[in-house]
């Protein structure tokens, strides 16, 4: 199923998927996590939230990898709303969002621009026993960069590297755009010889 989704044909898993369950073969969690992963890179957001009503009400909506994979999709086709809710749905359920929930819900709020709302969810983490890893940290520093909110930048980059964790070559190529562009402060140029 996997295969096909990545070709770009999310309807021949489905109609293996439907063979599957037809034959008596149940899937479980990976398979729907594959299924759905793939409908959502296809951009069949519809399908996979149909998908998805079957997979809570077969008692595999338990698996937070699911969400996770059901979050990012949402997230990635603009629909922030829909992959809120159901972030903000989990605890009533049972589920306990880990690193890889938070780092998407992150990503996808930073994309949209709402860049205090990822850095309170970043904050929030840990209150919640779940703590950011480099790669949480490289989003949301990315996301801050991309929205040239430097200071706030270098903020979490200090924490980052105050807890053993690394930028990545991402935020580093961000950031020599950002010195050679014409907007250039000395807020950049600190941060760079901090990364650096």
């Amino acid at each position: 199923m996997g295969g096909f989704c990545r070709v770009g044909s999310p309807h021949i898993a489905l109609e293996l998927f439907h063979k599957m369950r037809a034959c008596g073969q149940l899937p479980n969690s990976q398979t729907y996590a594959i299924l759905l992963d793939g409908l959502c890179k296809n951009k069949q957001i519809a399908k996979a939230m149909e998908l998805f009503q079957q997979v809570e009400d077969k008692t595999l909506g338990h698996y937070i990898v699911i969400y996770n994979v059901l979050i990012g999709g949402l997230c990635n086709a603009r629909k922030l709303t829909t992959a809120r809710e159901l972030f903000y749905s989990l605890t009533s359920k049972g589920l306990q969002p880990n690193v890889l929930t938070y780092t998407i819900m992150i990503k996808g709020l930073c994309e949209e621009g709402l860049i205090d709302e990822a850095g309170d969810l970043l904050e929030k983490m840990d209150g919640n026993g779940c703590s950011p890893n480099d790669r949480t940290y490289n989003t949301i520093i990315q996301g801050l960069l991309k929205h040239n909110e430097i200071i706030k930048a270098r903020k979490y980059l200090k924490i980052m590297v105050d807890k053993g964790y690394s930028a990545n070559a991402t935020i580093a190529t961000m950031l020599v755009d950002l010195l050679s562009s014409s907007q250039a402060d000395k807020n950049i140029q600190e941060l760079l010889q901090e990364f650096v």
